[in-house]
């Protein structure tokens, strides 16, 4: 926006929020599901360019499936049909999009008829997609962006040691909930914030990277902790007391890295916060409400803010498992009585607790310690709490716990079963394990 235009405050941003105010009656799930396609012989990442590459493989699905292209500079960066979308990560990682839906069985139903289209396409052109958390062989050195500016110029901007090993190497699946006011939306946030190590720890899936055993169960968590402390970790303190205008104002103090004009990125490379943009202006502009929605979405928080709640902090894991995820946020955040049971079972623990836990999951996952106890402890019961929840809403959903369960109630995650198998009846070998996270698409 031109100088000479009007300014927007904070009550501009506030709206953006409180749009998303939901009846509880009309609450729904969504699921953001991320992969990592290789090549099934070389089992290296597939390149946008090559012959048989992602490119290819999105036209010939669009052209198989009708859907629609979504494209920048005439490249296509992703497909959208409806409310669904199939977009690329910065690496070519494939994440499917699916509109938000009543149940978790809608959800289910809508991934399998996605993925049945993809299977024959993907398999013509000898690639597999995995559902794992980082890459298996190739590392960032010859993993190539996607042709996207915006990630040229994240890549180009990110200063933490892991950042590129984050953008192209990871994989993950996040979780979106409703909320039906303000301080429904902040008791959610604050929540999911606190269940967020446990969850990571939980469904921790990333353990061999580059061929090699990296010695953390979630070398993707890891990742993040090393990405850009500015716009990753929590944002804010998970205090008493926060609200959309604390949640706006931790957006506003994250360095810009760039701003979009004349449909064109432009570099500003963290010189001015938002807060100074917004109150300055930067060149011949003043800050717009879609360059505060750009500056939201390149901040990475373990749980977002939007016009619902947005959960991040979770590997990719396949099958049934990677329903399990949904089906604990669901259980816990629209049962009878499930966040009051969470927060009494994590009443104890501080803001150091659950920040220290955060550099210690990637790791040690359910043997982290916490006071007197382990995460696998905590974990447990937060699994209990979102069955009891799950099974109030009588609608069957609980079923999607029985693959986390049958896990975290025996101290195992995806990592310990990969690192017994790598060890084991695998002999280290890579193909084996590409054989295994391949997700069968």
């Amino acid at each position: 926006m031109l100088k000479t235009e009007q300014k927007i405050d904070k009550s501009d941003l506030l709206k953006l929020y409180t749009k998303g105010y939901t009846k509880p009656d009309d609450f729904k799930i969504g699921l953001e599901y991320e992969r990592l396609p290789v090549h099934a012989g070389s089992m290296c990442s597939v390149d946008y360019w090559e012959e048989y590459g992602i490119k290819n493989l999105l036209e010939k699905y669009a052209h198989e499936e009708t859907w629609d292209y979504i494209t920048e500079a005439d490249n296509i960066i992703g497909l959208k049909k409806g409310h669904d979308t199939f977009t690329l990560e910065p690496g070519c990682q494939m994440e499917i999009s699916t509109k938000p839906e009543k149940t978790i069985f809608e959800l289910e139903n809508k991934i399998n008829r996605i993925n049945e289209g993809l299977k024959p396409i993907a398999d013509s052109k000898g690639i597999v997609m995995l559902d794992y958390g980082v890459s298996p062989y190739s590392t960032h050195k010859c993993i190539h962006l996607i042709p996207k500016k915006r990630y040229k110029l994240m890549a180009r901007y990110l200063w933490g040691i892991l950042s590129d090993v984050m953008m192209r190497e990871t994989a993950g699946i996040q979780c979106c909930i409703d909320f039906s006011s303000e301080e429904d939306a902040m008791r959610k946030y604050k929540l999911a914030n606190k269940l967020s190590p446990f969850m990571t720890a939980m469904f921790a899936n990333s353990p061999i990277r580059g061929g090699v055993d990296t010695g953390y169960k979630s070398f993707r968590a890891l990742s993040w902790l090393n990405t850009d402390n500015d716009r990753c970790g929590f944002a804010g303190k998970i205090s008493e007391q926060f609200s959309f205008e604390d949640y706006i104002d931790y957006v506003l103090k994250v360095p810009m890295i760039f701003v979009n004009k004349d449909n064109n990125p432009v570099f500003i490379n963290g010189d001015i916060t938002f807060e100074e943009y917004m109150n300055s202006g930067w060149d011949d502009y003043f800050a717009t409400v879609d360059d505060y929605e750009l500056q939201a979405n390149l901040c990475f928080p373990e749980v977002r803010i939007r016009n619902f709640i947005e959960i991040r902090n979770h590997d990719c894991v396949g099958g049934q498992l990677k329903y399990s995820i949904p089906a604990i946020y669901k259980g816990i955040m629209y049962g009878s009585s499930g966040m009051d049971e969470c927060e009494e079972l994590l009443k104890s623990l501080q803001y150091k607790d659950f920040s220290e836990l955060r550099y210690n999951v990637p790791k040690n996952t359910l043997d982290s310690k916490i006071r007197n106890n382990t995460i696998g402890d905590y974990a447990v019961e937060i699994l209990k709490i979102a069955e009891k929840g799950l099974k109030s809403l009588k609608t069957g959903e609980e079923k999607y716990l029985e693959p986390i369960k049958e896990l975290t109630f025996y101290g195992k995650t995806p990592a310990d079963i990969i690192l017994q198998n790598w060890n084991g009846c695998w002999g280290r070998d890579l193909h084996k394990l590409v054989r295994y996270l391949a997700s069968g698409i």
